[in-house]
């Protein structure tokens, strides 16, 4: 089953919640329920449940429970923003997890890749990478990952976009690393 990360404009049902204001809120959407109950269900955070309600009222809408809610699916707009390649925490030299950040427009990446560096030069192969959950991306190899690492991401309108040399051959776990790229 395909995970994609996109943004949704969300709002609560007043009619059927007095603490809902009604007003439609920005989420993005970064992972699915694989038992969901009902055709559609989101877990939202607090802050995003929060931001649904009349002011003074978050706390009480938070402990609602399931509430009615109307969605539709919006661009991402991150201005000014360039994609992050941030390195998840337990990352090591043969084991790489990272996370896409800030993908502007066709935000869902459907595939990425990584090239790695050999002996101070890319190798000029691009090593698919496969999706752990939402919009994180591993490697897992027997032989140490050398960087830097070189990200091409594939969006789900068929974009392709290469970050060259982002992730630096000294990289951290739980490091951001930005690129200078981004769709539009």
């Amino acid at each position: 089953m395909h995970v994609h990360v996109f943004v949704l404009q969300i709002r609560c049902v007043a009619a059927n919640n007095p603490s809902c204001s009604g007003q439609p809120r920005r989420v993005v959407i970064t992972d699915m329920n694989y038992y969901p109950v009902a055709r559609y269900h989101f877990d939202l955070s607090g802050t995003a449940f929060g931001a649904m309600a009349k002011n003074g009222l978050n706390d009480k809408l938070r402990h609602a429970g399931i509430i009615d809610m109307q969605f539709r699916r919006v661009r991402c707009n991150f201005p000014g923003m360039k994609v992050t390649f941030h390195v998840q925490r337990g990352s090591n030299p043969n084991y790489l997890a990272v996370l896409v950040e800030y993908a502007n427009v066709d935000g869902t990446v459907v595939r990425m890749e990584l090239m790695q560096t050999r002996n101070g030069r890319p190798t000029g192969s691009w090593e698919p990478m496969r999706r752990s959950w939402g919009s994180i991306w591993r490697m897992d190899t027997s032989r140490p990952l050398q960087g830097p690492f070189s990200m091409r991401i594939t969006s789900d309108s068929g974009k392709t976009l290469v970050a060259n040399s982002v992730i630096p051959a000294y990289w951290r776990p739980d490091k951001a690393y930005g690129s200078n790229v981004q769709f539009y």
